[in-house]
């Protein structure tokens, strides 16, 4: 392990010798690359010094304290810090998700249960927009169907980072782990003899995608424009203006009704096509990778039911971790840091184990 580290310090020193070579940011596509990488291996740099030190430490505290027995104290607290160290370096060297700066589309669509799983469909939608504003990202919705009492037979929200974040630390390392069918478990509000009904959601994450990253040809697409839907009232509109795409080739299909010109429902509909055929074309390469460097926790199978959430016991449990709290009602004010960080755990362990079979 310290043989690899050794020679990412190498590249991290080199790094930063070009980086300050003013000649290298005359081409800003480089530059952040190098950039990015340069701020990747940083961390590393600096834990595996301060692991270099506690070396020094630990000898130095040995060498004195045949004179003074008080430095064994210091040499055993010294020789615990090295062991947190080599753990943090584990982790850092374990490959990361290369998405996991990007921001997302995230899609909530109502299952099983009529309108009151179109109503927690709202109130998913409701606690990610919580959870966003939380942690400081921006939301934008981009396209939504609402029920008619007032939830979301589907729904489309952009969850976009503010400014630059650390790297690994963007919207999707967290909320990759929220794909999958969610369930509900309560009394529903058309439910008049108080029976407890049990129905669902589907939430579908992806990595939104740049143009230069989805290659998309005019002659594979299939535009198709009509009249916007909803609940009633001036939601509805009286011009063609929503808007339908069919990518022919693979069949996935986006659209958006929600702007009022057809040229903005246009420009949205290929947001979250983009994004959806970068997420095909990375699960095709999952498919075909090997299985240790897939991930244990989230699935390429989005039908997989991952989270309860039981109301008359305030109780929400995620069946991938094992994770379960009783403060259901925060969560879904978007309390969701210990949820998401269980996951995110899980998932760091599973690829320590898998890299340490290696």
């Amino acid at each position: 392990m310290f043989e690899a580290v050794e020679e990412l310090l190498v590249e991290h020193a080199d790094l930063e010798k070009r980086l300050a070579d003013p000649s290298v940011h005359a081409d800003q596509a480089n530059a952040r690359k190098l950039a990015k990488r340069y701020a990747e291996l940083t961390p590393i740099t600096r834990t595996y010094l301060a692991w270099k030190q506690t070396g020094e430490d630990i000898a130095a505290a040995r060498e004195l304290a045949a004179e003074d027995p008080d430095f064994l104290a210091e040499a055993k607290a010294s020789e615990a810090r090295r062991d947190e160290l080599t753990e943090e370096l584990r982790l850092l060297l374990v490959p990361r998700d290369p998405n996991d700066d990007k921001d997302v589309i995230l899609e909530v669509k109502a299952g099983e249960g009529g309108e009151e799983s179109a109503l927690f469909a709202g109130d998913l939608l409701r606690m990610y927009l919580r959870y966003a504003e939380r942690v400081g990202w921006k939301t934008e919705i981009i396209d939504a169907n609402e029920s008619d009492l007032g939830g979301y037979k589907d729904v489309s929200v952009a969850v976009k980072t503010k400014g630059s974040t650390e790297p690994g630390h963007g919207v999707w390392a967290q909320l990759k782990y929220e794909g999958g069918v969610h369930r509900v478990q309560r009394v529903p509000a058309t439910e008049s003899q108080g029976r407890i009904h049990t129905s669902a959601a589907g939430v579908l994450v992806t990595p939104e995608a740049e143009e230069v990253e989805v290659e998309i040809h005019a002659n594979d697409l299939r535009i198709d424009v009509y009249r916007s839907s909803g609940p009633g009232g001036q939601s509805v509109n009286t011009t063609d203006s929503a808007v339908r795409i069919t990518h022919l080739p693979t069949g996935i299909v986006a659209s958006c009704q929600n702007e009022k010109s057809q040229l903005q429902n246009k420009e949205q509909a290929m947001r979250i096509l983009r994004s959806r055929l970068l997420a095909a074309a990375q699960e095709e390469a999952e498919r075909e990778a090997s299985d240790a460097r897939r991930s244990q926790v989230r699935t390429v199978d989005r039908s997989e039911r991952i989270r309860t959430y039981n109301f008359p016991e305030n109780r929400i449990s995620d069946h991938r971790t094992g994770f379960k709290s009783y403060n259901l009602d925060q969560v879904l004010d978007g309390d969701l840091n210990a949820v998401i960080q269980s996951c995110v755990d899980a998932d760091a362990a599973a690829k320590l184990a898998a890299a340490q079979e290696n």
